[in-house]
């Protein structure tokens, strides 16, 4: 056994415990699944965890720290039976913590009878041709790219232009992987790879996206945004066609034309509450886990696509933070570089450090340990 993998034995083997002292109904079963389930592990890989469970009870089980000695956060989420369920549906093709784990504890079998029959709903759904339903349902993402297009066209602000590039492409992706009936298994670090494999896309379609977030200018990243999005949609026109439906672009144009562009730099401090603890706790842990050795790791491998994403999605919850609580500006996208990765990833560190002052403000302390065996012990009776 590895010195990762002893760790996450640890990590497990706390749970189960502290399950069995403090809610001994709530715990369903525990999987694994991300890197150390595809084995795209490296030395600062975290630990993905389904820890699915009964009731509200079970909710005491969730942790979110940074461990000192690998620097490394781990997020330890619950999920409940209703999430997987509404995976089961397969409106979106992010269902691999349903449909991959590997359940390393089970407290009853009719556990793992449960979660089987989710997944062979799933298995049934994918089992299928094309029909009209999955087209419309990948049609939806579709016409939501064209409504953040509409961001990236139109605004003059470089980071809202940014944020309609990212989400754009997002629902792009997503789109091609329900027309494909097709879910991601391997995580952002290699979707090039799984879209790559998939049939009905763009030929070139994972070049196409990197051409849009390496353009050195705004004027060739909107280009290049409008080449792929057109590209797409030729696709869906084709496929739509073989099933005997007909897509208007125009009428997708103009349904997504309505106002949205807000200007989050000028927060209406009215609107806003005052910070407390419980608000931000635990929120610089978990981007800290999310996304911090992701940028660095996207650096080392020159991963452009996962340098971007992850600051997309980081820019995304201090946006969803800041709507709501009084604390300061942050732009992170404002830090991309798409020629220097390296310098990418210092910017996030840089507004990280900056959004711990707001941990400060208000007296609120990192959760962090010095080694595993430090959080097990402090996990299991606090």
């Amino acid at each position: 056994m590895t010195r990762l993998e002893e760790r996450n034995q640890k990590i497990i083997d706390a749970i189960v415990k502290k399950a069995k002292r403090v809610c001994p109904e709530s715990l369903a079963l525990i999987g694994i699944y991300g890197s150390f389930l595809t084995g795209d592990i490296y030395s600062k890989s975290d630990l993905d965890l389904l820890i699915l469970i009964n009731d509200d009870s079970g909710w005491q089980l969730g942790c979110t720290f940074i461990q000192e000695d690998e620097m490394v956060g781990h997020d330890l989420y619950c999920t409940t039976w209703d999430n997987l369920k509404d995976d089961a549906q397969y409106n979106h093709p992010n269902i691999s913590k349903l449909m991959d784990s590997k359940i390393v504890y089970c407290a009853d079998k009719k556990y793992l009878e449960k979660l089987e029959k989710l997944r062979n709903t799933v298995k049934d759904k994918l089992a299928v041709s094309l029909t009209t339903q999955d087209y419309d349902k990948s049609l939806n993402y579709l016409e939501e790219a064209y409504r953040y297009i509409n961001i990236a066209k139109h605004s003059a602000n470089k980071t809202k232009m940014l944020e309609g590039i990212g989400a754009a492409i997002y629902y792009l992706e997503n789109a091609v992987a329900m027309l494909n009936k097709r879910y991601f298994r391997l995580g952002v670090k290699r979707a090039y790879d799984e879209l790559n494999g998939m049939e009905k896309k763009p030929d070139m379609f994972c070049e196409l996206i990197e051409k849009v977030i390496s353009a050195p200018t705004v004027a060739e990243a909107k280009e290049n945004l409008m080449y792929l999005i057109k590209e797409t949609t030729e696709i869906f026109v084709k496929e739509g066609l073989s099933l005997g439906k007909t897509i208007c672009v125009q009428d997708i144009l103009e349904e997504k034309n309505e106002t949205i562009f807000e200007d989050n730099e000028s927060q209406n401090d009215s609107n806003r509450k005052a910070v407390t603890a419980h608000a931000l706790e635990k929120t610089y842990e978990e981007m800290f886990s999310n996304w911090r050795n992701k940028m660095y790791f996207a650096a080392e491998t020159e991963n452009r696509h996962l340098a971007f994403m992850s600051l997309l999605s980081f820019n995304a919850m201090l946006s969803e933070i800041s709507s709501e609580w009084r604390i300061g500006d942050y732009n992170p996208l404002s830090g991309y570089n798409p020629a220097d990765l390296y310098a990418t990833a210092q910017a996030f560190d840089s507004t990280l450090k900056e959004y711990l002052e707001e941990y400060k403000k208000i007296g609120l302390e990192i959760n962090r340990y010095a080694n595993i065996d430090d959080f097990v012990c402090d996990y299991l009776y606090s």
